[in-house]
């Protein structure tokens, strides 16, 4: 594989599971869409004003590692989840479910919260796109739903880059939305000094890896890996639209392999 990519840390996923986030480094991508020294930068977005035929010789690049191509969704911060065996460029979803060897599940981002899912007997996974919006709306809960309506049993998740706990600043509406739902989020946010400032406005480090184990737990899901990054503080490997305004997209992405790669 030519480009950078990280490897879910999974405790227990079959083998037939095939996962991965791609990096920052590794494309065509230059400027502000680049790698740390504005070259070589692997965007994926084709909504992010990037060059478009840089955009489609990085996908074109990834897909060369996929047994099929990818179709990414349109993302809204919702809750939809998507059936990839009927996906369609430019359908409105957060998320994506399959049972079917071969085709990907994707997800792009560049602070939100990418999860990937598996269940324990690698017939059915997901990947879903949890921004606040998508997490307090549901996206976590109606994948676990689609894919148990699937057949899955025990689901495992891996929580993937996204900006860390201690560079999320969020307000009160971010504060009150979870705590409505969930009197034991307060867990999850940390006041800033400022608060203790006559007059100014209320704000928080909210800990988004912390939230999404929280609704994972409530689903059902306890088998829960990875968030131990921070894409705001890790300018080498990771886009970071909360870091830097402008910037490119990366991927995680799930699938079952197909039969002819297990023999091979």
């Amino acid at each position: 594989m030519s480009f950078d990519i990280l490897l879910p840390d999974w405790r227990e996923v079959p083998s037939n599971v095939r996962a991965m986030s791609t990096l920052r480094s590794g494309g065509c991508s230059t400027g502000v869409y680049g790698d740390m020294h504005g070259t070589s930068g692997l965007n994926l977005g084709d909504h992010v004003s990037d060059d478009i035929a840089a955009v489609m010789a990085n996908r074109t690049k990834l897909n060369a590692s996929l047994p099929n191509d990818v179709i990414f969704l349109s993302q809204v911060h919702g809750n939809i989840v998507a059936q990839v065996e009927t996906l369609v460029p430019g359908i409105y979803a957060d998320a994506v479910v399959s049972s079917t060897p071969g085709l990907v599940c994707a997800v792009l981002t560049a602070d939100c919260l990418p999860v990937l899912f598996s269940d324990a007997t690698g017939c059915v996974v997901a990947a879903a796109h949890a921004g606040w919006r998508g997490l307090a709306s549901g996206v976590l809960q109606s994948t676990v739903h689609e894919m148990r309506l699937r057949g899955a049993g025990e689901i495992s998740a891996w929580l993937g880059p996204a900006i860390g706990p201690k560079k999320f600043e969020v307000g009160q509406d971010v504060y009150d939305v979870f705590t409505g739902q969930d009197k034991d989020a307060i867990n999850s946010f940390a006041k800033i000094a400022s608060n203790d400032i006559v007059g100014a406005e209320r704000k928080y480090l909210a800990d988004i890896y912390q939230l999404a184990r929280n609704v994972l737990n409530s689903a059902g899901v306890n088998d829960i890996s990875g968030g131990d990054y921070c894409t705001v503080t890790d300018k080498q490997k990771f886009y970071s639209y909360r870091r830097d305004g402008v910037t490119g997209r990366m991927a995680s992405l799930i699938w079952i392999a197909p039969d002819d790669v297990l023999k091979g």
